[in-house]
């Protein structure tokens, strides 16, 4: 019998790493090429801005401010509804459509010539932008176990810090470009960078699965594995079929055999509607708007998203104010990676990394934020009481250490804690919805007149990160006092509440995480 046993679990272990490999080879490289992407994307019009684009379109006072401000009126509208189509339109086409158009908007950025054409241009690039990230997490969700999550969303994140590199160096390349077809050096930036955005969503398509069931990659016996593994994870029992009553009669038959509801004689068995089968509700809409546990983390990511968004978009214009001009600013903002290579890639991509392995292994989201965000509150710190340009410099480094670790984090927490596939598409589109509106913030926290030191902005983002600290920790605790509940059977009530909804027709969703047995990940 134990022999039995070992070479069951040898199987087991051999094919969850083959899977594994797979599924990271076929799905992490395309999605990491489309964040890197819409960071450069995100972060060009900084660098286009220090190369002339102020002066070409005539932009005075605070308008190039307004001009970053209005992306995420339309980027925070899409949110949500992508979310909610995402499964009918399939992950694999919607995900690489809406890289291909925004890549499409970014080129033609280069034809603007005034204020109000910026204004159009970049609300029609963040009603493209807005439904990725979103997509990202929730398709994620559907692929990997709730453990095995941060790790991929902590790879394809890492690319991110890649951008502060890639788009100083793209654009210091381009900027030698003016004059060519009668177009100034930073127009050519929109050009190419928007081209290659085009290219990666077709990478995009081609590469990247509808669900674990539609991999062509995987063998047959690898599907069936993959399946199992990842139903045992995400399902939990819906009800005991002793309680359970007929099917509704706007319920056929067909429907029903649709929706995989096993209908069960023995009074043991349970009933189980799998996660990739569930219909829309508006019920689940309703769930995912009302759990705690989407405001806290939008509000903490909030906080966090003031800190990251500034620095990407106004690194190039502080580093010019620290005595770099032009394209030496640009190589500047590149040392994440070309100058301070063993410092920021080590750092940055190895700790987000590094992180992300140990959050999924010891089941921890919100500890690991506790423990990364000092980092960057310290930066911040030093940012604003040091007096030289190098110990500005260094303090950039502190707070991008910080910072960058913490975002898979909280991008985890709701697809974790998150039972329900229309559940879950809510609660991850509406924290990022929440959070994203901390892009307003980031516009107007680090102005021209406050140049060389920017304490305003520095203090502004200090605020605005030990803010999300202090909601992390009340979400950790949320989540320790909830599963505290459940093991002493406090919840049980859910069942019947759930079952009721049930047997009077009112839904035909899984009760995901209201299950008693449901676990919050801290």
């Amino acid at each position: 019998m134990s022999t039995e046993i070992f070479a069951a679990d040898e199987y087991h272990q051999k094919m969850t790493r083959k899977v594994l490999w797979k599924l990271d080879c076929h799905i992490l490289p395309p999605l990491a090429l489309l964040w890197l992407a819409n960071f450069i994307d995100r972060s060009n019009i900084g660098n286009a801005r220090i190369a002339g684009l102020e002066e070409d379109t005539h932009l005075t006072g605070k308008q190039f401010n307004i001009v970053l401000a209005v992306f995420y009126v339309t980027y925070l509208l899409v949110e949500l509804p992508s979310n909610w189509v995402m499964k009918r339109m399939k992950p694999d086409r919607w995900i690489p459509l809406l890289v291909g158009v925004w890549g499409f908007v970014t080129t033609m950025t280069c034809f603007v010539h005034s204020f109000g054409g910026l204004i159009a241009i970049r609300m029609c690039l963040g009603l493209c932008e807005g439904g990725l990230l979103p997509g990202i997490i929730l398709y994620l969700s559907t692929i990997y176990k709730r453990h095995e999550l941060q790790l991929r969303v902590g790879v394809f994140y890492a690319s991110a810090s890649l951008s502060g590199a890639f788009g100083g160096l793209l654009a210091t390349a381009i900027i030698k470009m003016d004059g060519i077809g009668g177009l100034a050096g930073w127009r050519w930036i929109f050009v190419l960078e928007g081209i290659a955005t085009v290219l990666l969503s077709f990478v995009a398509w081609y590469f990247m699965p509808t669900d674990i069931a539609s991999a062509a990659f995987l063998t047959p016996e690898e599907k069936e594995f993959a399946l199992a593994r990842f139903r045992s994870d995400h399902s939990t029992p819906s009800l005991s079929t002793r309680a359970m009553k007929p099917p509704s009669p706007s319920v056929d038959n067909d429907k029903v055999e649709e929706l995989n509801i096993e209908r069960v004689k023995t009074e043991t068995s349970e009933v189980i509607v799998a996660a990739e089968d569930e219909v829309f509700e508006w019920r689940e809409i309703a769930r995912g708007f009302m759990d705690i546990q989407t405001w806290l983390t939008g509000f903490a990511y909030f906080g966090v998203i003031v800190s990251l968004y500034s620095y990407s978009l106004f690194l190039p214009t502080i580093v010019k104010n620290l005595g770099y001009d032009g394209p030496q600013a640009q190589l500047h903002t590149g040392e994440h990676f070309s100058v301070s290579l063993f410092n920021m890639f080590s750092i940055l991509i190895i700790l987000s990394v590094v992180v992300a392995v140990l959050s999924d292994r010891l089941k921890w989201r919100g500890p690991f934020i506790l423990i990364c965000l000092p980092i960057a509150i310290i930066g911040y710190i030093v940012a604003i009481t040091t007096t030289s340009n190098t110990g500005r410099y260094a303090a950039v480094f502190l707070i991008a250490t910080g910072v960058y670790p913490s975002g898979p984090c909280i991008l985890s927490i709701l697809p974790n804690n998150s039972s329900g596939h229309f559940k879950r598409a809510t609660t991850t589109a509406l924290q990022l919805a929440v959070a994203n509106t901390g892009g307003f913030v980031a516009t107007f926290t680090y102005t021209q007149d406050q140049a060389p030191k920017y304490i305003r902005g520095h203090t502004i983002s200090l605020a605005f990160l030990c803010a999300a600290w202090l909601l992390i920790g009340c979400n950790v605790l949320y989540c320790m006092w909830e599963n505290r509940a459940r093991e002493r059977g406090l919840r049980q009530n859910n069942i019947e509440e759930y079952r009721t909804l049930w047997n009077e027709g009112k839904t035909r969703a899984p009760i995901g995480d209201r299950h008693p047995d449901f676990r919050f990940t801290l």
